[in-house]
């Protein structure tokens, strides 16, 4: 009777806390790095992996440097084997936290907050604080909504000095996903 009753409070306690976790695998992050003049330096990857617990607001993402989808396959190599050392560092990440963040106050209506944390690139972690659209769907998901800048200096990502005037040290980032 004890077995059966520790069991029943196990998994009752394991519903319980998966209420309080939303998770998405196919989240969306593009990132553009052009500079005018030059062809166009973007990225697509729709295979990032969320988490988001309502109960204490913290969040991680984790995406996969070679998932990243680029419009030439020579871009892309250039990408993973000069740039990213994707066999080096297969994956970055995030982990932190939406600042005031309540799951009962948000709405349909899309709402401002800030996300902060760490972000790793390239074996090199920063601490980060970046605004985000955050609205509940019909279906009881949470959507994310984020663009925001990183510096390639900041994650030691080099620019090799021959294309250094086609690819700007500035990247813009839109994420979107949505946790279900």
């Amino acid at each position: 009777m004890k077995s059966f009753l520790l069991a029943f409070l196990f998994l009752f306690s394991t519903s319980i806390d998966a209420q309080n976790k939303k998770t998405a695998t196919n989240g969306v992050i593009t990132f553009e790095a052009s500079v005018p003049f030059y062809e166009a330096v973007e990225a697509i990857n729709n295979k990032t992996v969320a988490t988001l617990n309502t109960k204490n607001n913290s969040i991680h993402f984790v995406v996969f440097i070679k998932d990243f989808q680029f419009e030439r396959s020579l871009m892309q190599d250039h990408f993973n084997a000069n740039y990213m050392e994707s066999k080096k560092y297969p994956k970055a990440f995030f982990k932190g936290g939406i600042e005031k963040f309540s799951s009962n106050k948000i709405s349909t209506t899309p709402s401002r907050y800030y996300i902060k944390g760490k972000i790793n690139i390239h074996g090199v972690t920063k601490n980060i604080r970046v605004l985000a659209l955050l609205h509940k769907t019909a279906t009881n998901s949470i959507v994310i909504q984020s663009h925001f800048s990183l510096n390639t200096e900041d994650f030691k990502i080099e620019i090799p000095f021959i294309v250094r005037s086609k690819i700007s040290k500035t990247v813009n980032v839109a994420l979107n996903t949505e946790l279900k």
